[in-house]
């Protein structure tokens, strides 16, 4: 897993590195970095650096040091730099000597027609305007030169977190930097994860950092936590031995919920999927594997259920949902059956403490929980806490908080789960995850995973419907465990 940390804990972490280190090594090695970074893009889009020209929007403070010391190393590398400075009598004097030496070429901010043609007329442009300790939207000059960088397609760099977004909680709030890459330093923040949309790829500078950081905010799933996990037969299992997953979802109104949540549960694992409710005939028909039956007291003995898609909020589906309850299984519980628990505390009462996944998006959560609000990792973390449950905040970035606090974020590659269906999907996966004993935190982390990951291969860069999704679940688990879909059987 990759750890994520506040910009408070990385603050904190610097300086205590920073006083066991010469004075200026931190960041020429950050400079570096970023001077590497940008020599990649122009390799990649203009064949190389020498010629080519590069702007500076630098900032007061480290960042626009960061940014100068970066620009030295491109000028010393036969690239035209100029730094526009925002604030002149406060950039850093180290960074401004050390570009000057270069042969790069400063520009005050205030030369408005000088610094929009240096920043359209470059092949790069690096954000070195402001960094972790800055808060809220970008102000002029800064603001109508990023503007202009994008009205001109010129890719921009940013130095620790694309600026005008928060470092905390990914929120823009007004003009906002959305770059093509962002060099961040020593650790991730969360920015980097809430907010991938505008950070875009992030690479990360080892600046000695990792052996001071406290324990993280929130962490990452890679693909060998996922892979390694994900339950496989093994030679002595059968049918039973894996798990045997319940799905209630769907209604006679509603069916494909049903379909989409008993569907994802057989693909997910191997074993047995047993389905009870409105949507029998349907489930029946489309998937002849799964044990069909209209009724809960109807089902046999599971391991796990998956409730809610498609069931309603009516009194009917309430005392489905509290049959499903009262198995005294470990459950996931989505869509209608959250807004359920939001109107009745009695059903509220009886998950806490339970192994449960509750799966909202926002309007759901705010119905259980209260408004999400900016902070995202914050409000899973006090929705798990106070509901005694683990919580998956759906979102462009999926976070997901247990009862003791500890964090998940799944940032997504792209948007093609948002797509009707998609969340019935996801709960049949933890539902299926949590019988074969999965603990909730790592079912729910695994399923975004594979999830967003079948949505992925499933698009293939097109929009594709959830039933697409849903047929792309055996790649996505192939994927994440290394397997070839054609690897050879080998006997002997």
């Amino acid at each position: 897993m990759k750890g994520v940390w506040t910009a408070r804990q990385i603050r904190d972490t610097e300086q205590e590195l920073l006083n066991r280190t010469p004075e200026g090594a931190l960041m020429r090695r950050a400079a570096f970095g970023v001077a590497v970074h940008v020599r990649e893009l122009l390799a990649e889009r203009t064949g190389g650096v020498s010629g080519h020209r590069v702007a500076l929007l630098v900032g007061a403070g480290n960042n626009g040091g960061d940014a100068l010391f970066a620009g030295a190393d491109l000028s010393r590398r036969g690239a035209g730099v100029t730094a526009v400075l925002l604030a002149p009598d406060r950039a850093h004097p180290d960074g401004l000597a050390a570009l000057r030496r270069a042969g790069g070429r400063v520009l005050a901010a205030s030369e408005t027609g000088r610094a929009r043609a240096a920043v359209t007329g470059a092949d790069a442009v690096v954000d070195g305007i402001v960094g972790i300790s800055g808060r809220g939207p970008l102000r002029e000059p800064a603001a109508s030169l990023v503007a202009a960088a994008d009205e001109a397609g010129v890719p921009i760099v940013a130095v620790d977190l694309p600026s005008g977004v928060d470092p905390d909680t990914g929120a823009v709030d007004g003009p906002a930097v959305a770059a093509a890459a962002t060099v961040t330093f020593g650790a991730l923040k969360p920015v980097h994860v809430l907010a991938p949309w505008r950070c875009g790829p992030v690479h990360l500078v080892d600046i000695g950092l990792a052996p001071l950081l406290p324990p993280p905010h929130a962490e990452v799933l890679e693909v060998p936590d996922v892979g390694g996990r994900w339950p496989i037969p093994g030679p002595a299992d059968d049918k039973y031995t894996q798990g045997v997953g319940g799905i209630a979802a769907g209604s006679a109104m509603y069916p494909g919920a049903g379909v989409l949540a008993t569907g994802a549960a057989v693909f997910a694992t191997s074993g047995m999927v047993r389905y009870a409710g409105g949507a029998a005939d349907r489930v029946r028909a489309r998937w002849p594997e799964a044990i069909v039956t209209d009724t809960i007291d109807a089902a046999g003995q599971t391991q796990s259920w998956t409730v809610g898609p498609g069931i309603g909020t009516d009194d009917a589906a309430r005392d489905l949902l509290a049959a499903v309850i009262g198995r005294d299984v470990p459950l996931c519980v989505d869509a209608d059956a959250i807004t359920l628990l939001g109107k009745h505390d009695d059903l509220r009462a009886t998950v806490r403490g339970r192994p449960v996944v509750i799966t909202p998006h926002d309007r759901e959560f705010a119905r259980v929980a209260g408004e999400v609000g900016v902070d995202r990792i914050g409000a899973a973390r006090r929705a798990a806490a106070e509901l005694d449950v683990t919580v998956l905040l759906k979102g462009h970035s999926t976070v997901i908080a247990d009862r003791g606090g500890r964090v998940l974020v799944h940032p997504s590659r792209d948007s093609w789960p948002a797509t009707a269906g998609s969340g019935d999907v996801l709960s049949g996966i933890i539902g299926k995850l949590l019988a074969s004993g999965l603990e909730p935190w790592w079912a729910a982390g695994c399923a975004a995973h594979v999830h967003g990951l079948a949505a992925s291969l499933a698009a293939r860069g097109a929009p594709a419907p959830a039933s697409a999704l849903q047929a792309a679940i055996p790649d996505a688990i192939r994927t994440v465990r290394g397997v070839s879909a054609g690897a050879a059987l080998v006997v002997g």
